[in-house]
């Protein structure tokens, strides 16, 4: 019988990165950033095991340098935790983790909602128009990352629109794993575009200033949000009881 250590060794040495592919317009690190990302999603790379710096340079065929920045970025975002004296690990998620912050977010985007519909500046509105169509592009182009900022942003000006400096610092302190999950649930085949639709009828009750419905409609994103990360989870990976 293979003990945990060995057994261990045994996972990594049957688990193998693709080398990285140069990009011409993406730093280093941010290519190995997003090669590790995905990696974690797909469960390539699973909760509670240890990142390897030297393991992970020589499989996706780069210096350790790129590896260490984006396991940095990825503590950052809530993909990996820092245990001291032992090193990167990839951050566990159980189906506790992802209730507790939905049912926070939830009642969050829908107040924020709901005091944008009241509150927001014609400005603001121009920005989440503006932000639409860049979401639209992005949907069109299929690309994860840039998506993933862009919506960052939307909720964001929704969150200033509602002029609520308390209800901003709040979701302030959860952001890094609010940033997890979404990721996770955009990551879902054909999420984006359901998302878009979601956010342009948002921003249409908002622009309406219907605080009822844009309160409704901020709940049911973030709802649609949660049952997509416990997709991309369900599928073939395994759940923390």
């Amino acid at each position: 019988m293979l003990n945990s250590t060995t057994a261990e060794r045994k996972r990594e040495m049957e688990r193998r990165l693709v080398p990285v592919t140069l990009d011409n317009y993406k730093p280093l690190r941010e290519i190995v950033f997003e090669s590790l990302r995905e990696a974690i999603l797909n469960a390539m790379l699973k909760p509670g095991e240890r990142l390897m710096e030297i393991q992970l340079a020589e499989e996706m065929g780069v210096s350790r340098t790129p590896v260490r920045e984006a396991i940095r970025k990825l503590e950052l975002e809530g993909f990996v935790v820092m245990i001291p004296r032992k090193g990167a690990y990839v951050a566990g998620i159980s189906v506790k983790d992802i209730a507790d912050v939905f049912e926070i977010r939830t009642a969050l985007e829908s107040l924020a909602a709901g005091l944008a519909a009241e509150r927001i500046t014609e400005e603001e509105l121009e920005q989440l128009e503006r932000i639409l169509v860049k979401i639209g592009e992005c949907v069109t182009n299929k690309d994860l990352e840039q998506i993933i900022e862009i919506d960052t942003e939307f909720h964001d000006v929704l969150f200033k629109a509602s002029r609520n400096e308390r209800l901003v610092q709040i979701v302030s302190n959860l952001r890094e794993q609010i940033q997890r999950f979404r990721t996770a649930s955009l990551a879902t085949p054909g999420r984006m575009k359901y998302a878009f639709e979601e956010h342009k009828k948002i921003v249409e009750a908002v622009s309406e200033r219907n605080v009822e419905l844009a309160q409704t409609l901020a709940r049911e994103h973030i709802e649609n949000a949660e049952n997509s990360m416990l997709e991309v989870l369900n599928e073939g990976k395994e759940l923390q009881k």
